[in-house]
């Protein structure tokens, strides 16, 4: 026991580590990393952040290194620690400038961040020594030299002449470089003497500084002669330029006369139509850089006196940034287990890998072995435990993986993953006991059922990982299973209940089926098993398990021990394979069956047109589905713009059977546009139809139809006036298509022929003075088109026109019936007495005082007419005139008439009725007629029953009336007006009486609606009295 002490001891610190564990306990892990940052030193601003942020439990310390060597932030005033993050106060370029990095620690061990490169961005003030003098000669260039102060972040340069405000503008003698600063003149001139200042700007830190006047003096000894360019500015022979930065190339030359600038591409590809060049063509520039802009450019500086060529390469650099392809996972093992970490980074060049264990460096020594991305330690120990880091560099950074390393050393413990407690399992079937105890290390696994411990057999197997397995079970497997688990720090068990039942079986297994579109099935699925297990049943159609919820035609039916499916009204989508499946809590069996279902054929695929005439088609289809009955037979329908709807079709053959699969269409018009379709048909029925072809027209042909219903007659005197029913154009048979009228008077023999070019024509008027009115001519109609003539209708006899009558009646006279209306009557005209016929007559009224050419004109067939609508009190003028196909005759003298008054305006008013039994009785006031009205001469009453019932009338020359009403319920509509010689007057409006069997009432009507306001107020006080 004494010798166990050392491990009792590792279980105490094993099982500190467990407790650890559960509580989330681990090493530290950043979430915030400093980066590099190039800082602007200006007055205004005196700090710097650098970000540094870990979890952890418990949570991390920081501490801080700057150029591998640590900071002491307690001592060094300029340094601040701000939780992990570090705050540089009133920081100086040269002192605090360098690699900083920040380290996280807590017990689990250390981690080191990324490196973050710090720099300050600043610019110097230029030297107060005064510049010597360039003198320079009328025509020679000149090239001044800025020379910054010591700077660092992107700077700009410009000049300034002689103290002006505004810089020096560039152009094609002037240039100012952005890489060396200087002022390049390419030929100087009067103009350019004078003091130049070179101004420098920083672009981070919004300072700028000014240079001592360097000043320009001409010299009046010579002037300079011409001379060929030379280039003083260009751009380097090879330039790397990596993806989506921006390149600028400079270029300029000194000569006389001022070169011109231009720029090419030298390897014949054109330049890039982003490019910008500025400055006078000094300066070219490439924004977002592609692979495609690589290759070589030339600068070229030419003059009167010669030229100059600069040239250089811009190759694209595809810098692959490194990234981790493989990280590190922390790792929980167990004591004196191996350990193996790879890390892998993908980047250009190929990174090199560095080890770290909390910050410190690891090298391949006794258990340990490093291979590049590759860590191993064998027989891992307690010591081991710690925070690693795997470092990928190269010459564009580093990246860093970190992974805690715990090593775990315990007894074996079921306490999260005991043996199962109840095991149910079908005689006959295998059951696996699984043994998964917490141990470190790994336990060594044995069983016993009750007090015995079990070894393997034939039906008995425990497996390398400790799991039981026992197959063929039969009721004497069934009992308690204890699983003993040990290692060198302990011992434990867990114990679980095998439980054996009797095996589930189909008894009635659902059967393959052939049935109808639009039956019901069912499908029968009924099982024995052990009474203490409940089944549940499941079936899956064509694989996918069927949802009774969302299924209008699948439902379950059964008991307990059955699960039929019924399946109703039957479609052809329900064919396939269903399957049953019965589970219980030990087993799962399944029994499957195949149902064809049985329907009209589907719709024929692929249809196309051959050989076309002017009226037959050739059909040519591939089969569709027959849906599990054989086609019979295939019929053809067609569509034109003229049909309704799709039309079946002759063929050729008449039947076309199940196994053909073409058919020529006969007996089309020629000239018209088809669609044609197929449908199959089986003994189920007729299917669906095939999608329509491709619309062909047939063949043009002459026509074959003669115009029907030739007649003719009538119209104005000399004409003969012949009509006929158009052609319609699925029977003109093509283009060019028009009528031929040939005519010739009776009893001759030779044709007159005219033609009429429209199809859409259909009357034609011969004009001939000299016809006789109603010569008898001989007429027929016939048809022609672009492909020839057709045929005529049949010779019919028609006549020419006639003559107007030349008589007017006679005996005209009219009689007045009321306000509106007059009689009008004459004496006909009787045939013969004029040379042409009468068939009916026109009148002519209008009132006196107005023209005869604005009367108004009604036609009659008899000799007398009614004129109504006219006004009251108003004579009117009328005339008659017989009238036949050729016109009107001459009108006869007019006669006048006046209307009589207008009807009283006013209605019957005052009504009372009184509703007794069978009998209505009214009483109202007499109506007086006004000066320029009738005189009532008596009143009508118009009643019905409710308000589609036959209405009745009574007339009455008093002012009460009796009406007998039939027995029965409902409502009496009643209407009460004058009569008199001018008409009917106005209406008292419908009075609504209420009928009730064995109820008598009363009441009155009133339109006035004063009087209607005291009848009303009086009643009301009637009321009260009561």
């Amino acid at each position: 026991m004494k010798m166990l002490l050392p491990w009792e001891l590792l279980i105490l610190l094993s099982l500190k580590e467990c407790l650890a564990e559960r509580n989330t306990r681990h090493g530290p892990v950043f979430t915030q990393e400093p980066s590099d940052i190039i800082f602007p030193l200006r007055s205004e601003d005196n700090l710097v952040f650098l970000n540094c942020k870990a979890k952890g439990n418990p949570p991390p310390g920081y501490q801080w290194r700057v150029d591998g060597r640590d900071i002491n932030t307690d001592g060094d005033s300029n340094y601040k620690l701000v939780e992990g993050n570090l705050l540089i106060t009133s920081p100086h370029a040269a002192h605090h400038g360098g690699v900083y990095q920040c380290i996280a620690t807590n017990i689990f061990g250390t981690i080191l961040s990324r490196e973050a490169n710090v720099q300050f961005a600043y610019l110097q003030n230029f030297s107060r020594k005064p510049r010597n003098t360039v003198s320079v000669r009328n025509g020679q260039a000149v090239v001044l030299l800025c020379g910054p102060p010591p700077h660092n972040g992107e700077i700009k340069y410009s000049w300034i002449f002689n103290g002006r405000p505004s810089f020096l503008q560039q152009d094609t003698r002037r240039f100012v470089s952005q890489r060396t600063g200087n002022l390049y003149i390419a030929k100087v001139e009067a103009s350019d003497v004078g003091n130049y200042t070179c101004v420098v700007r920083n672009m981070m830190t919004n300072s700028t500084v000014y240079s001592s006047p360097t000043p320009v003096v001409l010299r009046l000894d010579a002037i300079m002669g011409e001379y060929e360019p030379k280039i003083e500015v260009q751009f380097p022979e090879t330039l790397h330029v990596t993806k989506g930065s921006s390149v600028k190339l400079e270029c300029f030359a000194l000569g006389n006369p001022v070169p011109s600038i231009t720029w090419r591409r030298a390897d014949g590809n054109p330049l890039p139509g982003k490019i910008k060049i500025n400055h006078s063509n000094g300066v070219l520039e490439i924004p977002y850089f592609r692979p495609e802009d690589a290759g070589l450019y030339e600068c070229t500086a030419e003059n009167s006196r010669g030229r100059s060529v600069a040239k250089g390469q811009l190759v694209f650099q595809n810098v692959d940034h490194l990234h981790w392809m493989q990280t590190l996972r922390d790792a929980h093992m167990a004591i004196e287990a191996n350990l193996l970490w790879e890390c892998r980074a993908s980047g250009k060049p190929k990174p090199k890998y560095r080890w770290l264990k909390n910050g410190s460096a690891l090298a391949t020594e006794g258990r340990i072995l490093i291979e590049e991305g590759r860590l191993s330690i064998s027989r891992i120990s307690l010591t081991d435990s710690g925070m690693y880091q795997c470092l990928a560099e190269n010459d564009h950074g580093v990246i860093y993986a970190s992974a805690e390393l715990k090593v775990v050393a315990s007894p074996p413990d079921f306490s999260k993953s005991p043996v199962k407690k109840s095991l149910l399992i079908r005689r006959g079937g295998e059951v696996i006991i699984e043994c998964h105890p917490h141990a470190s290390p790994r336990a060594a696994i044995s069983w016993r059922r009750g007090g015995e411990f079990l070894k393997d057999s034939k039906r008995r197997t425990i497996m390398e990982d400790g799991t039981l397995r026992i197959s063929n079970i039969s009721k004497s497997d069934g009992g308690r299973y204890t699983c003993v688990a040990r290692n060198p720090f302990g011992m434990s068990s867990s114990t679980g209940t095998l439980v054996v039942k009797e095996p589930t079986k189909i008894t009635v297994p659902p059967l393959s089926l052939d049935a109808t579109v639009g039956e019901s099935i069912v499908l029968p699925c009924e099982v024995s098993m052990d009474s203490s297990l409940e089944p549940t049943f499941k079936w899956f159609f064509n694989g996918k398990l069927v949802d009774f919820n969302r299924q209008d035609y699948f439902e379950m039916i059964g008991g307990v021990t059955a699960g039929d499916l019924m399946v109703r009204n039957i479609q052809l989508k329900h064919s396939g394979k269903y399957v049953c499946m019965v589970h219980t809590v030990v087993d799962s069996v399944s029994a499957a069956a195949d149902l064809i279902v049985r329907g009209p054929p589907g719709a024929p695929l692929g249809l196309r047109v051959g050989e076309i005439t002017d009226t037959t088609a050739s059909l040519t289809w591939e089969c569709g589905p027959d849906n599990h009955s054989p086609i019979t037979m295939y019929t053809v329908q067609a569509r034109a713009h003229f049909s309704i709807g799709w039309q079946a079709v002759k063929t050729v053959p008449d039947s076309v059977p199940g196994q053909m699969l073409h058919a020529t269409v006969i007996d089309l018009n020629p000239w018209v546009d088809y669609e044609f379709r197929v449908v199959a048909i089986n003994s189920m029925g007729v299917g669906e139809p095939s999608s329509p072809s491709k619309q062909i027209r047939t063949k043009a042909a002459v026509p074959e139809v003669a115009p029907a219903n030739v007649s003719g007659g009538g119209g104005s005197r000399g004409e003969l006036v012949i009509v006929w029913e158009p052609i319609p154009e699925e029977l003109q048979n093509g283009e060019g298509f028009g009528y031929v009228v040939a005519f010739r008077p009776l009893g001759t023999t030779t044709w007159s022929q005219t033609v009429g070019s429209s199809p859409d024509v259909s009357k034609y008027i011969y004009r001939n003075d000299t016809i006789p009115p109603l010569s008898q001519f001989e007429v027929k109609v016939g048809v022609y088109n672009n492909r020839g003539e057709g045929p005529y209708s049949q010779t019919i006899s028609v006549y020419s026109a006639e003559d107007e009558p030349s008589e007017a009646p006679s005996k005209v006279w009219a009689r007045t019936l009321s306000a509106s209306e007059v009689e009008v009557y004459w004496e006909p005209i009787p045939n013969g007495a004029s040379s042409s016929r009468v068939i009916g007559y026109e009148v002519l009224f209008w009132e006196e005082g107005t023209q005869e050419s604005d009367a108004d004109r009604l036609r009659a067939t008899e000799a007398v007419a009614l004129l109504s609508g006219l006004k009251g009190t108003t004579m009117y003028l009328i005339s008659v005139r017989a009238q036949n196909s050729a016109g009107v005759g001459p009108s006869s003298l007019a006669v006048n008439v006046t209307t009589k008054k207008p009807p009283p305006s006013q209605p019957p008013g005052n009504i009372e009725w009184n509703l007794t039994n069978s009998k209505i009785f009214l009483n109202w006031e007499h109506v007086k007629a006004m000066e320029n009205e009738s005189a009532v001469t008596g009143y009508k009453v118009v009643y019905r029953h409710n308000w589609h019932g036959r209405t009745s009338v009574v007339e009455t020359n008093r002012t009460s009336v009796e009406l007998q009403i039939p027995s029965g319920e409902g409502i009496y509509l009643i209407e009460i007006k004058t009569s008199s010689d001018g008409g009917d007057g106005n209406s008292s409006g419908p009075i609504r009486i209420p009928k009730m069997s064995s109820l008598n009432s009363k009441g009155n009507f009133c339109q006035d609606p004063k009087r209607l306001v005291q009848l009303c107020f009086m009643y009301l006080l009637f009321i009260f009295t009561l």
